[in-house]
């Protein structure tokens, strides 16, 4: 069989290809190409219209529609209209709030520093409130006091959780700002400022003691410190040289964690005086104790 006798063969045989959409148009020419004169397995390759029959051994390169290849015609990706809105799934429903923590030794500033960043929170048009432990009846109930004699109104709590619902809910979803003081004394304080901040949009300042007397972890305002946007550590100065205080030394012999009291209890101390003061405490409570004498000496 001749060439001239196969491809007119060809040709009636794939006629029918000029009936596609595509392809029939006034407007539309093709161009057919044959690659090779063998019809063994052969895909053909349409632009982007395959015909059923694979056996073909002819590709349509080009096959113009208004001067446009069919895969000029085709929309793509980043044509294609769409009418529905873009989401951002990161972006969050509710205003994101801040965490802030104030820690230190006592006598570091930690409530003047809170009642600062209070005031110039109020002064910039943001709603605030303070709350302190209710167990700090030191100077007054209802206020936040320094202890150079500075004071501001509070929120007097046996625990946070309960402040929304003694606030009024209304009130408490106006709120902007909420001060902490004495932070230490709250139980629930990681978990209050965890909601505040993330869920309801607020921005929380924490001041607390982040040791005891014994330096060791006090409450849970460490437990805040992997929530909050900022830290700040401040340091007192040390009454018996001067120097930076880190510490918080206690006087008397009192063993308890929670004992409240002022300066006649406590006293900032660097870390020489802590140490040298823990022994002198120690060494004062073996005197003490070796010139108890027991009751049956009196008797």
């Amino acid at each position: 069989m001749n060439s001239r006798l196969l491809i007119s063969r060809m040709m009636m045989k794939y006629s029918r290809v000029l009936s596609y959409p595509c392809f029939s148009k006034p407007t539309t020419t093709m161009t057919i190409i044959p690659v090779n004169h063998s019809l063994q397995n052969q895909n053909p390759i349409f632009s982007h219209h395959r015909h059923p029959n694979p056996t073909t051994n002819f590709r349509f390169f080009s096959a113009s529609v208004h001067g446009k290849t069919p895969l000029q015609n085709r929309p793509t990706h980043h044509h294609q209209q769409h009418n529905h809105k873009n989401v951002n799934i990161m972006e969050p429903a509710a205003p994101v709030g801040e965490i802030h923590v104030i820690v230190g030794p006592m006598f570091a500033g930690k409530t003047t520093t809170l009642l600062r960043r209070i005031q110039t929170e109020s002064t910039n048009g943001r709603s605030v409130a303070v709350i302190k432990s209710n167990k700090d009846t030191r100077y007054a109930l209802d206020s936040i006091v320094t202890h150079d004699g500075e004071k501001l109104p509070c929120w007097p709590m046996a625990d946070l959780s309960s402040f929304r619902q003694k606030l009024g809910p209304e009130a408490y979803d106006k709120l902007e700002v909420i001060g902490i003081d004495e932070a230490q004394f709250f139980e629930d304080l990681h978990d209050f400022c965890r909601k505040a901040a993330d869920h309801d949009g607020k921005t929380v300042i924490v001041a607390g003691l982040d040791g005891d007397y014994l330096r060791r972890s006090f409450g849970s305002v460490l437990e805040v410190i992997p929530l909050a946007d900022s830290v700040t550590k401040l340091t007192a100065r040390c009454e018996l040289c001067g120097k930076r205080a880190f510490f918080t030394l206690r006087k008397t012999e009192e063993t308890e964690t929670e004992l409240i009291a002022g300066a006649e209890v406590y006293m900032p101390v660097c870390r020489k005086h802590y140490v040298s003061g823990q022994v002198i405490k120690e060494a004062a409570k073996k005197v003490l104790e070796s010139e108890q004498v027991p009751c049956a000496a009196v008797l």
